[in-house]
């Protein structure tokens, strides 16, 4: 079976949770001999990967740059396009704009001349990857359509009318997640398109399939929820480093955004941090928030205490859980929340909020209301202060690891995919 993917990014190019789920489906795909095609929009800087070959749109028509690398079933077309995870508006006006200027990005005349080919604002964008997909949906020789996520959706749709293939929408966060008060009507009006164009609509989770439910007017019987895993490299590559004993860290680890409570987090450290001196907390991300937290937490006078580390990629991140004592998902809504697996694969117990998708994997965790900080604060000074109950913890949720995998993830999929296929 072959499968034409469309995606935002792949790593090591990542900028959130979808591009490490992106790699775990595909991994998990590949062990099952289905032969993946990735899609994902390329930016100036491009795209590279050990295990995978790199086609891009001015090579694309070349026939023979399709081969498998390392006896791998995933090949990665990279399109010229700034479409990058969590974007918004502004964020892709801002790229542009930099992109343009000779103070912040030197580039030879060419490139300049070049950038009249994207589009004005990131709808002109999201478009215009749809009509390169339409040329790639009619040039490949596939089964299965399968996008994630609404950036993907408009090249999904024309991919799907080039070849008349089914379309598989795969959902890991709505634009209800990830908006402060005021959803953006465009992107929802897409997402919107995306679910009643899919022939089969995947959701990370029954908190996603209630909200795509009551949100969207989708029915019950076209949502199947695949919950997401940690891939086979993530559990047997891990950093360790020696802890000072005499200093905790506690981490948080994603978009500074409102989406993932991060004020919510510093609310809580300083609480904690005027019990117990010696407990530290990592910012470990970037986003819109970053420069008011900071001012915050200079406001309250925890800065000796508080660490912003900025955007962490590959082991960066890996040295980040290694550190850490304890680790906090604090977010208003997260559809799931794979960064909980992985610091429990790093032997780090969580504290998740209630509103989070990897609940439904992981029942006994320790829970809070991501609003709620004085309760957050109690639960960290409880679990830092009692070395049974960190054992106890670490051992319940790992036991739950071990039936969790990416294989087990694809082979949800592929029942999917053999849905359309065998009707």
């Amino acid at each position: 079976m072959k499968v034409l993917m469309f995606g935002w990014e792949f790593p090591p190019v990542i900028s959130g949770g979808l591009g490490t789920a992106c790699y775990g489906l595909t991994e998990g795909l590949s062990q099952l001999n289905i032969d993946v095609t990735f899609v994902v929009p390329r930016s100036l800087r491009g795209y590279a990967h050990e295990h995978v070959r790199l086609i891009d749109s001015q090579t694309y028509h070349d026939s023979a740059a399709e081969e498998t690398v390392d006896d791998r079933w995933v090949h990665i077309k990279a399109i010229d396009s700034f479409l990058i995870p969590y974007m918004t508006e502004k964020t892709y006006k801002e790229m542009i704009e930099s992109v343009l200027s000779e103070k912040s990005f030197h580039t030879d005349p060419e490139v300049i001349e070049g950038m009249e080919l994207y589009g004005e604002n990131i709808f002109d964008e999201v478009f215009r990857y749809g009509k390169i997909a339409r040329t790639i949906g009619q040039n490949e020789h596939f089964d299965v359509v399968h996008c994630h996520d609404w950036m993907t959706i408009p090249a999904g749709i024309e991919a799907r009318e080039a070849s008349k293939k089914p379309f598989i929408l795969h959902i890991h966060s709505l634009e209800s997640d990830r908006s402060d008060l005021h959803m953006n009507e465009r992107i929802y009006g897409i997402e919107r398109l995306g679910m009643r164009e899919a022939d089969r609509i995947i959701a990370v989770s029954h908190y996603t399939k209630k909200k795509i439910i009551e949100q969207y007017g989708i029915e019950d019987k076209r949502i199947r929820v695949i919950h997401n895993a940690l891939s086979g490299t993530e559990r047997r590559q891990k950093i360790r480093i020696d802890k000072d004993g005499a200093k905790k860290y506690v981490l948080f680890l994603g978009r500074v955004t409102h989406q993932k409570g991060p004020d919510y987090f510093i609310e809580a450290a300083d609480t904690v941090i005027r019990r117990a001196p010696n407990v530290h907390f990592i910012v470990a991300g970037s986003g819109d928030m970053t420069g008011r937290l900071k001012e915050e937490v200079a406001a309250r006078g925890i800065e000796r205490n508080v660490h912003f580390t900025g955007f962490l990629n590959g082991a960066d991140v890996e040295k980040a859980y290694a550190l850490s004592d304890l680790y906090v998902l604090p977010s208003v809504s997260e559809p799931f929340g794979i960064t909980v697996l992985e610091a429990l694969n790093y032997d780090v117990p969580v504290i998740v909020s209630r509103h989070s998708g990897v609940l439904e994997v992981l029942e006994d965790c320790e829970t809070f209301d991501f609003w709620n900080t004085e309760e957050l604060a109690g639960k960290i000074l409880a679990i830092l202060g009692d070395s049974d109950l960190y054992k106890k913890l670490i051992a319940k949720e790992k036991e739950k690891l071990k039936h969790m995998s990416w294989l087990a993830a694809a082979r949800s999929v592929i029942d999917v995919y053999q849905g359309f296929l065998s009707s």
